[in-house]
């Protein structure tokens, strides 16, 4: 067999192993979760009707309950065509990583359960992937076969060459979809500069940003260690037994994810933050069942 059919058969076996995970998640811990979050009552409007016993007081619309004397409610359906797309970052330093996972292969999982999802409320699923450019587009399509189409991209895509922008992603997704869209933006967010296109996205769609942790954002204890920035390709020895060294590397880790809040707070969007599991077997189930959680609680939608 030639060393390509072995790459390619590698990615297959790879894409089945995380669609029985996947869909063992979404049969289990995700059950139900999705279509509460994003579907829920619905968004948008049906119809004006009298009021019932068991209605929401909420749903009173008042000016026809005062121009007709008796109380009416206003009544939704779920949302139509529901539109969900992922905006991959497929920049060098996604593929970078101590651990058996690299972000990439996080990144993988966690589309993987979303889209799954989706393709069980017969929602439509779509990728731009990206780094300093639009690198590749999946324009959004219904079913599970398509939905392991982007998993697979997920895992198969080139990396970019460049630094990345995500800017250019965010405008040709504005363009690809012009209704009201849930948008996953998957990233390890090792970039700036940000803010002010998501919140310009998030005013028109539901934007999630899921910020991939890598499991070297903590300071190891490793002694000497020869690194290599993977989008510049500048090479570094780093004293990891040093404690001054490793307590500054704590403090700038600390002020990148405290800055990037606040940039991701101005935007009005909400954030996943995934840790890109350390260990083969782990799951990156747990935070997004938790803001499923979060969405139910809070009862709105952005």
């Amino acid at each position: 067999m030639e060393e390509r059919d072995v790459g390619l058969a590698e990615l297959l076996a790879e894409v089945r192993r995380i669609e029985v995970q996947s869909d063992r998640l979404v049969n289990g811990l995700l059950a139900g979760a999705y279509r509460s979050v994003f579907r829920g009552a619905g968004v948008e409007f049906d119809e004006v009707r009298e009021y019932q016993e068991g209605d929401d007081p909420r749903a009173v619309d008042w000016n026809v309950t005062a121009r007709v004397g008796r109380p009416f409610v206003k009544t939704y359906v779920d949302e139509r065509d529901l539109t969900v797309l992922f905006l991959l970052d497929v920049s060098r330093s996604m593929r970078a990583g101590f651990g058996p996972w690299s972000a990439r292969g996080a990144a993988a999982r966690v589309c993987a359960c979303l889209a799954l999802s989706a393709a069980r409320s017969h929602d439509k699923v779509g990728l731009v992937a990206f780094s300093d450019g639009v690198e590749r587009i999946v324009p959004p399509r219904q079913g599970t076969p398509h939905a392991l189409r982007i998993v697979r991209d997920c895992l198969a895509l080139p990396d970019g060459r460049g630094r990345t922008e995500l800017a250019p992603a965010l405008e040709r997704a504005a363009r690809m979809v012009r209704r009201h869209a849930v948008v996953f933006v998957v990233s390890d967010f090792l970039f700036d500069g940000f803010g002010p296109t998501l919140a310009a996205s998030a005013r028109r769609h539901d934007v999630v940003a899921v910020r991939l942790l890598l499991p070297e954002l903590e300071p190891p204890d490793l002694g000497l260690l020869r690194g290599r920035d993977p989008e510049s390709g500048r090479a570094t020895v780093v004293d990891w037994g040093s404690a001054k060294v490793r307590s500054a590397y704590a403090a700038r880790v600390e002020a990148w994810r405290a800055g990037h809040d606040r940039e991701l707070g101005r935007a009005g969007v909400d954030v996943i933050d995934v840790p890109v599991p350390r260990h083969e077997g782990e799951s990156v189930a747990r935070p997004l069942v938790d803001f499923f959680r979060m969405r139910e609680r809070r009862g709105t939608k952005r």
